[in-house]
Protein backbone atom coordinates (compact mmCIF):
# COMPACT_ATOMS: atom_id res chain seq x y z
CA UNK A 1 0.00 0.00 0.00
CA UNK A 2 2.69 2.43 -0.60
CA UNK A 3 0.87 5.06 -3.02
CA UNK A 4 -1.18 5.28 0.41
CA UNK A 5 1.42 7.33 2.39
CA UNK A 6 1.71 9.83 5.18
CA UNK A 7 3.07 13.40 4.30
CA UNK A 8 3.50 15.49 6.95
CA UNK A 9 1.16 12.86 8.83
CA UNK A 10 -1.93 13.33 6.92
CA UNK A 11 -2.53 10.63 4.65
CA UNK A 12 -2.02 11.17 1.02
CA UNK A 13 -3.27 8.67 -2.00
CA UNK A 14 0.18 8.94 -4.20
CA UNK A 15 0.34 13.02 -3.96
CA UNK A 16 -2.89 14.24 -3.11
CA UNK A 17 -4.05 14.73 0.39
CA UNK A 18 -7.05 12.56 1.29
CA UNK A 19 -8.92 15.07 3.09
CA UNK A 20 -9.11 16.98 -0.23
CA UNK A 21 -10.63 14.56 -1.82
CA UNK A 22 -13.48 14.37 1.36
CA UNK A 23 -14.00 18.24 1.13
CA UNK A 24 -14.24 18.46 -2.72
CA UNK A 25 -16.19 14.80 -3.32
CA UNK A 26 -17.64 14.00 0.43
CA UNK A 27 -17.60 10.66 1.96
CA UNK A 28 -18.30 7.78 2.20
CA UNK A 29 -16.13 8.02 -1.34
CA UNK A 30 -14.21 5.25 -2.48
CA UNK A 31 -10.25 6.52 -4.02
CA UNK A 32 -7.75 4.44 -6.10
CA UNK A 33 -4.37 4.71 -7.07
CA UNK A 34 -3.41 4.29 -10.76
CA UNK A 35 -0.25 4.39 -10.40
CA UNK A 36 -0.60 0.87 -8.14
CA UNK A 37 -3.22 -0.14 -11.03
CA UNK A 38 -0.74 0.02 -13.37
CA UNK A 39 2.27 -1.31 -11.47
CA UNK A 40 0.13 -4.53 -10.49
CA UNK A 41 -1.51 -5.54 -13.96
CA UNK A 42 2.70 -4.89 -15.43
CA UNK A 43 4.31 -7.22 -12.14
CA UNK A 44 1.76 -9.55 -12.97
CA UNK A 45 1.61 -9.87 -16.78
CA UNK A 46 5.33 -9.72 -17.05
CA UNK A 47 5.58 -12.74 -14.75
CA UNK A 48 4.50 -14.89 -17.64
CA UNK A 49 6.82 -13.11 -20.42
CA UNK A 50 8.12 -15.78 -22.62
CA UNK A 51 5.19 -18.00 -22.17
CA UNK A 52 1.94 -17.35 -24.78
CA UNK A 53 -0.71 -15.87 -22.49
CA UNK A 54 -3.27 -13.73 -22.00
CA UNK A 55 -4.54 -11.79 -18.90
CA UNK A 56 -7.99 -11.28 -18.59
CA UNK A 57 -9.03 -9.06 -15.30
CA UNK A 58 -12.35 -10.68 -13.98
CA UNK A 59 -13.60 -7.57 -13.64
CA UNK A 60 -16.54 -9.29 -10.56
CA UNK A 61 -14.03 -7.47 -8.30
CA UNK A 62 -14.28 -3.62 -9.76
CA UNK A 63 -16.51 -3.09 -13.00
CA UNK A 64 -15.82 0.68 -12.61
CA UNK A 65 -15.35 1.80 -16.66
CA UNK A 66 -11.88 3.99 -15.65
CA UNK A 67 -10.31 0.75 -14.04
CA UNK A 68 -11.28 -1.81 -16.76
CA UNK A 69 -9.45 0.98 -19.49
CA UNK A 70 -6.34 1.23 -17.14
CA UNK A 71 -6.37 -2.38 -18.21
CA UNK A 72 -7.20 -3.07 -21.11
CA UNK A 73 -5.08 0.13 -22.39
CA UNK A 74 -2.46 -2.15 -21.38
CA UNK A 75 -3.16 -5.26 -23.60
CA UNK A 76 -5.79 -7.00 -21.00
CA UNK A 77 -8.60 -8.71 -21.74
CA UNK A 78 -11.65 -9.25 -18.93
CA UNK A 79 -13.38 -11.97 -17.81
CA UNK A 80 -16.90 -11.59 -17.54
CA UNK A 81 -20.13 -13.30 -15.76
CA UNK A 82 -22.79 -11.66 -17.52
CA UNK A 83 -24.46 -9.78 -19.97
CA UNK A 84 -23.72 -6.49 -18.32
CA UNK A 85 -20.10 -7.18 -17.53
CA UNK A 86 -20.31 -7.62 -21.39
CA UNK A 87 -21.57 -4.65 -22.55
CA UNK A 88 -19.01 -3.20 -19.59
CA UNK A 89 -16.31 -4.58 -21.24
CA UNK A 90 -17.06 -3.84 -24.66
CA UNK A 91 -18.05 0.08 -23.89
CA UNK A 92 -14.13 -0.02 -22.10
CA UNK A 93 -12.95 -0.79 -25.33
CA UNK A 94 -11.70 -4.63 -25.23
CA UNK A 95 -11.42 -6.25 -28.03
CA UNK A 96 -14.42 -9.15 -28.07
CA UNK A 97 -11.19 -11.67 -29.03
CA UNK A 98 -9.79 -11.32 -25.50
CA UNK A 99 -13.09 -11.49 -23.50
CA UNK A 100 -14.25 -14.70 -21.75
CA UNK A 101 -17.48 -15.72 -20.91
CA UNK A 102 -17.65 -17.31 -17.22
CA UNK A 103 -20.22 -18.29 -14.76
CA UNK A 104 -22.69 -20.68 -14.09
CA UNK A 105 -26.34 -19.06 -15.04
CA UNK A 106 -25.75 -17.55 -18.77
CA UNK A 107 -28.99 -17.16 -20.23
CA UNK A 108 -29.73 -17.69 -23.91
CA UNK A 109 -30.15 -13.43 -24.35
CA UNK A 110 -26.75 -13.51 -23.07
CA UNK A 111 -25.67 -15.96 -25.06
CA UNK A 112 -26.77 -14.74 -28.22
CA UNK A 113 -25.07 -11.17 -27.49
CA UNK A 114 -21.89 -12.89 -26.59
CA UNK A 115 -21.54 -14.56 -29.80
CA UNK A 116 -22.56 -11.54 -31.94
CA UNK A 117 -19.69 -9.79 -30.50
CA UNK A 118 -17.48 -12.71 -31.17
CA UNK A 119 -16.02 -13.28 -27.84
CA UNK A 120 -12.71 -15.27 -27.43
CA UNK A 121 -14.73 -17.95 -25.10
CA UNK A 122 -17.86 -19.21 -23.68
CA UNK A 123 -16.35 -21.18 -20.07
CA UNK A 124 -19.27 -23.87 -20.13
CA UNK A 125 -20.39 -25.30 -16.59
CA UNK A 126 -22.72 -27.97 -17.04
CA UNK A 127 -24.44 -30.15 -19.71
CA UNK A 128 -27.58 -28.19 -20.22
CA UNK A 129 -25.73 -25.37 -20.99
CA UNK A 130 -23.65 -26.62 -23.59
CA UNK A 131 -26.77 -27.92 -25.15
CA UNK A 132 -28.52 -24.75 -25.24
CA UNK A 133 -25.73 -22.89 -26.52
CA UNK A 134 -25.17 -25.34 -29.67
CA UNK A 135 -28.78 -24.69 -30.35
CA UNK A 136 -28.34 -20.75 -30.12
CA UNK A 137 -25.08 -20.98 -32.22
CA UNK A 138 -26.97 -23.22 -35.10
CA UNK A 139 -29.61 -20.84 -34.82
CA UNK A 140 -27.43 -18.11 -35.72
CA UNK A 141 -25.05 -19.92 -38.18
CA UNK A 142 -22.49 -20.09 -35.96
CA UNK A 143 -19.87 -22.16 -34.03
CA UNK A 144 -19.35 -21.26 -30.11
CA UNK A 145 -15.65 -21.13 -28.95
CA UNK A 146 -15.84 -23.05 -25.35
CA UNK A 147 -14.17 -24.47 -22.90
CA UNK A 148 -15.49 -26.93 -19.84
CA UNK A 149 -14.87 -25.34 -16.88
CA UNK A 150 -13.58 -28.93 -14.54
CA UNK A 151 -13.87 -29.09 -10.99
CA UNK A 152 -10.80 -30.64 -10.08
CA UNK A 153 -11.97 -31.18 -6.02
CA UNK A 154 -9.17 -29.12 -4.56
CA UNK A 155 -9.07 -27.69 -1.26
CA UNK A 156 -8.15 -24.12 -1.97
CA UNK A 157 -7.56 -23.23 1.50
CA UNK A 158 -9.57 -20.03 1.83
CA UNK A 159 -12.60 -18.92 2.86
CA UNK A 160 -15.84 -21.16 2.37
CA UNK A 161 -17.67 -18.59 0.41
CA UNK A 162 -15.32 -18.03 -1.83
CA UNK A 163 -13.79 -21.37 -2.73
CA UNK A 164 -15.21 -22.55 -5.70
CA UNK A 165 -13.02 -25.67 -6.85
CA UNK A 166 -14.47 -28.61 -4.22
CA UNK A 167 -16.75 -31.27 -5.25
CA UNK A 168 -19.52 -29.29 -3.40
CA UNK A 169 -19.53 -26.18 -4.67
CA UNK A 170 -21.46 -25.12 -7.84
CA UNK A 171 -19.02 -24.43 -10.05
CA UNK A 172 -17.55 -26.70 -12.95
CA UNK A 173 -17.73 -30.20 -14.17
CA UNK A 174 -16.32 -32.96 -12.29
CA UNK A 175 -13.09 -34.79 -14.27
CA UNK A 176 -14.95 -37.74 -15.26
CA UNK A 177 -18.12 -36.01 -16.79
CA UNK A 178 -16.28 -33.78 -18.12
CA UNK A 179 -14.46 -36.55 -19.82
CA UNK A 180 -17.81 -37.46 -21.28
CA UNK A 181 -19.19 -33.92 -22.16
CA UNK A 182 -15.82 -33.13 -23.63
CA UNK A 183 -16.36 -36.11 -26.26
CA UNK A 184 -20.25 -35.25 -26.42
CA UNK A 185 -19.24 -31.61 -27.12
CA UNK A 186 -16.79 -32.71 -30.07
CA UNK A 187 -19.90 -34.00 -32.14
CA UNK A 188 -22.32 -30.73 -31.97
CA UNK A 189 -22.15 -28.55 -35.28
CA UNK A 190 -22.90 -25.49 -33.31
CA UNK A 191 -19.70 -25.80 -30.64
CA UNK A 192 -15.89 -25.31 -31.21
CA UNK A 193 -14.00 -26.73 -28.27
CA UNK A 194 -11.09 -24.73 -28.22
CA UNK A 195 -10.00 -25.20 -24.30
CA UNK A 196 -10.38 -26.34 -21.05
CA UNK A 197 -10.93 -24.24 -17.84
CA UNK A 198 -10.36 -24.38 -14.51
CA UNK A 199 -11.05 -21.74 -11.17
CA UNK A 200 -10.40 -23.04 -7.67
CA UNK A 201 -11.42 -20.34 -5.46
CA UNK A 202 -10.09 -16.42 -4.51
CA UNK A 203 -7.78 -14.81 -2.12
CA UNK A 204 -5.50 -18.27 -2.31
CA UNK A 205 -2.39 -17.53 -0.30
CA UNK A 206 -0.33 -20.98 -1.27
CA UNK A 207 1.18 -22.26 -4.02
CA UNK A 208 0.25 -26.36 -3.38
CA UNK A 209 -3.57 -25.95 -4.15
CA UNK A 210 -3.28 -24.10 -7.32
CA UNK A 211 -0.01 -26.82 -8.15
CA UNK A 212 -2.36 -29.07 -7.86
CA UNK A 213 -5.56 -28.36 -9.94
CA UNK A 214 -3.49 -27.35 -12.79
CA UNK A 215 -1.77 -30.64 -12.84
CA UNK A 216 -4.91 -32.24 -12.73
CA UNK A 217 -6.22 -29.55 -15.74
CA UNK A 218 -3.22 -30.60 -17.23
CA UNK A 219 -3.30 -34.55 -17.14
CA UNK A 220 -6.79 -34.23 -18.71
CA UNK A 221 -5.99 -32.15 -21.48
CA UNK A 222 -3.37 -34.87 -22.57
CA UNK A 223 -6.64 -37.53 -22.39
CA UNK A 224 -8.49 -35.45 -24.36
CA UNK A 225 -5.43 -34.72 -26.88
CA UNK A 226 -4.77 -38.19 -27.19
CA UNK A 227 -8.26 -38.64 -28.68
CA UNK A 228 -8.02 -36.25 -30.82
CA UNK A 229 -9.58 -32.97 -29.31
CA UNK A 230 -6.47 -30.99 -29.11
CA UNK A 231 -6.60 -27.55 -27.05
CA UNK A 232 -5.42 -24.24 -28.07
CA UNK A 233 -6.00 -22.72 -24.57
CA UNK A 234 -5.59 -23.78 -21.18
CA UNK A 235 -7.78 -21.34 -18.53
CA UNK A 236 -6.71 -21.66 -14.55
CA UNK A 237 -8.32 -19.26 -13.59
CA UNK A 238 -7.38 -16.55 -10.89
CA UNK A 239 -7.37 -15.96 -7.24
CA UNK A 240 -3.92 -14.87 -6.43
CA UNK A 241 -4.46 -13.41 -2.94
CA UNK A 242 -3.13 -10.02 -1.56
CA UNK A 243 -1.91 -8.64 1.99
CA UNK A 244 -5.24 -7.39 3.94
CA UNK A 245 -3.48 -8.52 7.19
CA UNK A 246 -0.47 -10.67 7.84
CA UNK A 247 -0.81 -13.26 4.66
CA UNK A 248 2.08 -13.92 2.95
CA UNK A 249 0.30 -14.97 -0.81
CA UNK A 250 3.38 -15.91 -3.63
CA UNK A 251 4.13 -12.89 -5.86
CA UNK A 252 3.21 -13.45 -9.61
CA UNK A 253 6.67 -14.81 -10.39
CA UNK A 254 6.43 -17.74 -7.89
CA UNK A 255 2.85 -18.04 -9.30
CA UNK A 256 4.11 -18.30 -12.63
CA UNK A 257 7.22 -20.48 -12.37
CA UNK A 258 5.08 -22.87 -10.55
CA UNK A 259 2.46 -22.99 -13.48
CA UNK A 260 5.46 -23.26 -16.23
CA UNK A 261 7.27 -25.82 -14.55
CA UNK A 262 3.80 -27.81 -14.35
CA UNK A 263 2.69 -27.15 -17.95
CA UNK A 264 6.48 -28.30 -19.17
CA UNK A 265 7.42 -26.92 -23.02
CA UNK A 266 3.91 -26.92 -24.50
CA UNK A 267 3.22 -23.67 -27.23
CA UNK A 268 -0.70 -23.98 -25.66
CA UNK A 269 -1.79 -20.32 -24.69
CA UNK A 270 -2.39 -19.64 -21.08
CA UNK A 271 -5.37 -17.73 -20.11
CA UNK A 272 -5.11 -16.10 -16.67
CA UNK A 273 -7.92 -14.32 -14.73
CA UNK A 274 -6.49 -12.04 -11.74
CA UNK A 275 -8.97 -9.69 -9.95
CA UNK A 276 -8.12 -8.82 -6.50
CA UNK A 277 -4.16 -8.92 -6.85
CA UNK A 278 -4.76 -6.18 -9.62
CA UNK A 279 -7.37 -3.70 -7.91
CA UNK A 280 -7.53 -5.23 -3.63
CA UNK A 281 -5.15 -3.05 -2.56
CA UNK A 282 -5.07 -0.22 -5.47
CA UNK A 283 -7.97 1.55 -3.08
CA UNK A 284 -9.75 2.59 0.07
CA UNK A 285 -13.01 3.63 1.63
CA UNK A 286 -12.70 7.10 2.88
CA UNK A 287 -15.39 7.53 5.90
CA UNK A 288 -15.95 10.37 8.19
CA UNK A 289 -17.04 9.45 12.24
CA UNK A 290 -20.38 10.75 12.84
CA UNK A 291 -20.08 9.84 16.30
CA UNK A 292 -18.63 7.74 19.28
CA UNK A 293 -20.76 5.77 21.67
CA UNK A 294 -19.93 4.02 24.73
CA UNK A 295 -22.34 1.68 26.46
CA UNK A 296 -21.89 -1.00 29.70
CA UNK A 297 -18.05 -0.84 29.03
CA UNK A 298 -18.64 -1.28 25.14
CA UNK A 299 -17.29 1.23 22.91
CA UNK A 300 -18.49 2.20 19.01
CA UNK A 301 -17.21 4.57 16.79
CA UNK A 302 -20.28 5.24 14.13
CA UNK A 303 -19.23 6.35 10.87
CA UNK A 304 -20.61 7.44 7.18
CA UNK A 305 -19.57 4.38 5.79
CA UNK A 306 -21.76 1.09 6.32
CA UNK A 307 -21.70 -2.47 5.46
CA UNK A 308 -24.11 -1.82 2.34
CA UNK A 309 -20.88 0.23 0.78
CA UNK A 310 -18.14 -2.26 1.92
CA UNK A 311 -20.03 -5.22 2.41
CA UNK A 312 -16.94 -7.91 3.01
CA UNK A 313 -16.56 -7.71 7.19
CA UNK A 314 -20.29 -8.70 7.23
CA UNK A 315 -20.30 -11.14 4.60
CA UNK A 316 -16.56 -12.87 4.89
CA UNK A 317 -15.21 -11.62 8.68
CA UNK A 318 -12.95 -9.70 6.62
CA UNK A 319 -9.95 -7.70 8.32
CA UNK A 320 -9.63 -4.08 6.76
CA UNK A 321 -6.79 -1.89 8.25
CA UNK A 322 -7.73 1.38 9.34
CA UNK A 323 -5.42 4.36 9.19
CA UNK A 324 -6.57 7.72 10.49
CA UNK A 325 -6.49 10.14 7.91
CA UNK A 326 -4.67 12.79 10.41
CA UNK A 327 -2.07 10.78 11.92
CA UNK A 328 -1.22 11.70 16.16
CA UNK A 329 0.93 9.46 17.57
CA UNK A 330 -0.15 10.89 21.10
CA UNK A 331 -3.54 10.38 20.85
CA UNK A 332 -4.63 7.52 23.23
CA UNK A 333 -5.75 4.02 21.64
CA UNK A 334 -8.90 1.92 23.12
CA UNK A 335 -10.73 -1.63 21.58
CA UNK A 336 -13.83 -0.81 19.70
CA UNK A 337 -16.14 -1.61 17.04
CA UNK A 338 -16.71 0.34 13.71
CA UNK A 339 -20.04 0.38 12.93
CA UNK A 340 -22.43 2.38 10.11
CA UNK A 341 -25.34 3.82 10.08
CA UNK A 342 -26.99 0.93 8.62
CA UNK A 343 -30.32 -1.39 11.21
CA UNK A 344 -28.58 -4.11 11.05
CA UNK A 345 -26.46 -5.56 13.52
CA UNK A 346 -23.93 -6.76 10.86
CA UNK A 347 -23.50 -3.30 9.98
CA UNK A 348 -19.90 -3.39 10.91
CA UNK A 349 -16.88 -2.28 9.51
CA UNK A 350 -14.71 -3.55 12.50
CA UNK A 351 -15.15 -5.48 15.78
CA UNK A 352 -13.03 -5.06 18.57
CA UNK A 353 -10.16 -3.48 17.26
CA UNK A 354 -7.67 -1.65 18.79
CA UNK A 355 -8.00 2.07 17.57
CA UNK A 356 -6.91 5.40 18.62
CA UNK A 357 -9.51 7.41 19.59
CA UNK A 358 -11.40 9.08 16.71
CA UNK A 359 -13.26 12.07 17.46
CA UNK A 360 -16.44 12.70 15.25
CA UNK A 361 -15.83 14.28 12.19
CA UNK A 362 -12.81 13.21 11.76
CA UNK A 363 -11.78 10.89 8.32
CA UNK A 364 -10.97 7.13 8.66
CA UNK A 365 -9.85 5.31 5.97
CA UNK A 366 -10.29 1.47 5.09
CA UNK A 367 -7.55 0.24 3.72
CA UNK A 368 -7.70 -2.72 0.66
CA UNK A 369 -11.16 -1.91 -0.50
CA UNK A 370 -10.33 -1.90 -4.14
CA UNK A 371 -11.82 -5.76 -4.93
CA UNK A 372 -15.06 -6.39 -3.95
CA UNK A 373 -15.79 -3.03 -2.11
CA UNK A 374 -18.43 -0.62 -4.59
CA UNK A 375 -18.90 -3.42 -6.73
CA UNK A 376 -20.74 -5.90 -4.17
CA UNK A 377 -22.43 -2.65 -2.36
CA UNK A 378 -26.22 -2.32 -2.72
CA UNK A 379 -29.39 0.64 -1.61
CA UNK A 380 -30.10 -1.03 1.65
CA UNK A 381 -31.51 1.60 4.27
CA UNK A 382 -32.40 3.94 0.55
CA UNK A 383 -28.89 4.44 1.03
CA UNK A 384 -27.29 6.72 -1.82
CA UNK A 385 -24.06 4.49 -3.19
CA UNK A 386 -20.82 6.27 -2.61
CA UNK A 387 -18.73 8.38 -5.27
CA UNK A 388 -15.52 6.72 -6.90
CA UNK A 389 -12.95 8.52 -7.06
CA UNK A 390 -8.58 7.91 -9.42
CA UNK A 391 -5.71 9.52 -8.37
CA UNK A 392 -3.29 10.14 -10.70
CA UNK A 393 0.01 11.61 -9.24
CA UNK A 394 -1.10 15.44 -7.97
CA UNK A 395 -4.11 14.88 -9.65
CA UNK A 396 -7.92 13.29 -8.66
CA UNK A 397 -10.97 12.57 -11.01
CA UNK A 398 -14.46 11.36 -10.03
CA UNK A 399 -15.19 8.32 -12.01
CA UNK A 400 -18.23 7.70 -10.98
CA UNK A 401 -20.74 10.15 -9.33
CA UNK A 402 -22.11 9.45 -5.88
CA UNK A 403 -25.83 8.31 -5.86
CA UNK A 404 -28.68 11.03 -5.53
CA UNK A 405 -31.78 10.29 -3.27
CA UNK A 406 -33.67 11.04 -5.84
CA UNK A 407 -31.69 8.49 -8.14
CA UNK A 408 -33.05 5.90 -5.65
CA UNK A 409 -36.66 6.28 -6.81
CA UNK A 410 -36.32 7.77 -10.48
CA UNK A 411 -37.14 4.10 -11.97
CA UNK A 412 -40.37 3.49 -9.81
CA UNK A 413 -43.70 3.50 -11.33
CA UNK A 414 -46.84 3.70 -9.17
CA UNK A 415 -50.04 2.29 -10.30
CA UNK A 416 -52.70 4.04 -11.03
CA UNK A 417 -54.98 2.17 -8.72
CA UNK A 418 -53.01 3.65 -5.99
CA UNK A 419 -52.93 7.13 -7.44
Amino acid sequence: MNHFHYINNNLHCEEVPLSKIADQVGTPVYVYSSHFLEEQFRSFDSAFAGTPHLVCYSMKANSNGALLRTFIKRGAGIDVVSGGELVRALKGGCDPKKIVYSGVGKTEEEMKLALEKGILQFNVEAVEELTLLNQVALRMGQKAPIALRVNPDVDPETHAYIATGLAKSKFGISQPKALELYRKGAQMKGIEIVGIDCHIGSQLTRLAPIEEAVQKVMEMAKILEAEGIVMSHIDIGGGLGIVYRDETPPTPQEYALAIRRIMGNRSVKLILEPGRFLVGNSGILLTRVLFNKERDGKRFVVVDGASNDLMRPALYDAYHQIQPVLRDSGRPVAIADVVGPVCETADFLALDRELPRFESGELMALMSAGAYGYSMGSNYNSRPRPAEVLVKRQDFFVINEREKIEDLTKREKIPEFLM
